[in-house]
């Protein structure tokens, strides 16, 4: 436990965050290679993002009250070129650890080329290496190693569908239960476009495509699922959710679905005008009944 816990820094250096943040790996993050991109801070779509990760991290609150014993890692979405950290990370991961949940969000590594001759793994291989470590780190913050789950906003929601469909071979990589926010999940012609373009960065070959066929992977063994999405949402629709849904019924998976009329994408932790402000709190009462 003592070498794990060497990893925590003393304390995020950005000065919104008040979590403790761990190194995902030690030296060189594998399938990397030297490049020349830095880490920056954007804006996007009104909200600050981050791109051109290289060192990936995961930021820990801890909970404030009563303990759960669940601690859940966060992916921000983004379209896998930048990542909405605080919209879709800090501002989640505080109402999380007010309800008793440890949260850690994560920063992953983009899936650039121009760090990786493998850009497709870089994602994954950093949410599978946050899930294995939380669970190293589960008796410093109070949790059931057997209890900690993932939750991914949009692109970050397909990264989230990837590890809970398509495991390594380590099991304590792979989540214990997982929530998906207006996730990108359908093996359709606009989402194999989105992966061509900013995940593979070449046309995906036959034997991918049907690798990367994540609705059909699931089976009795996917772990139980939240889904959350808005009718409107004009960029991921919601047939995405739908088909995830009933996939998982027809697999005799554990399922659990929260629809709003109005949301539009990306709404975060939600909006009182629409009603979207009250998914947090189903996530929290979900997660403390697994």
């Amino acid at each position: 436990m003592r070498a794990v816990l060497m990893l925590t820094v003393a304390m995020c250096c950005h000065s919104l965050s008040a979590g403790d943040v761990i190194n995902l790996w030690e030296g060189a993050p594998p399938h990397s290679k030297p490049g020349s991109i830095e880490e920056t801070v954007v804006e996007n779509w009104g909200v600050p993002c981050v791109k051109n990760v290289i060192r990936p991290t995961m930021t820990i609150y801890s909970t404030k009250g009563e303990n759960s014993g669940r601690a859940i890692v966060i992916i921000p979405g983004g379209g896998y070129e930048v990542e909405s950290f605080i919209e879709e990370g800090r501002r989640i991961a505080e109402f999380l650890s007010s309800e008793g949940v440890t949260a850690a969000v994560l920063k992953y590594r983009l899936p650039q080329a121009e760090i990786s001759d493998s850009p497709w793994l870089l994602p994954m291989t950093d949410t599978h290496r946050a899930v294995s470590l939380m669970r190293k780190l589960a008796g410093a913050y109070g949790v059931d190693p057997t209890k900690v789950g993932v939750v991914g906003f949009s692109a970050g929601g397909h990264l989230a569908a990837t590890v809970s469909v398509m495991p390594s071979n380590d099991p304590a990589e792979r989540p214990d239960f997982s929530a998906l926010v207006y996730p990108a999940v359908a093996p359709s012609d606009a989402n194999r476009e989105w992966l061509e373009s900013t995940f593979f960065h070449r046309p995906m070959t036959d034997e991918e495509l049907s690798d990367w066929d994540l609705v059909g992977k699931i089976d009795e063994s996917t772990p139980p699922t939240l889904l959350v999405h808005s009718h409107d949402d004009d960029v991921v629709p919601i047939s995405e959710s739908l088909i995830w849904a009933e996939a998982m019924i027809e697999a005799g998976g554990d399922v659990e679905a929260h629809y709003f009329a109005r949301g539009g994408h990306g709404f975060g932790p939600g909006r009182v005008e629409d009603g979207t402000d009250q998914w947090l709190g189903l996530l929290a009462n979900w997660i403390r009944r697994r």
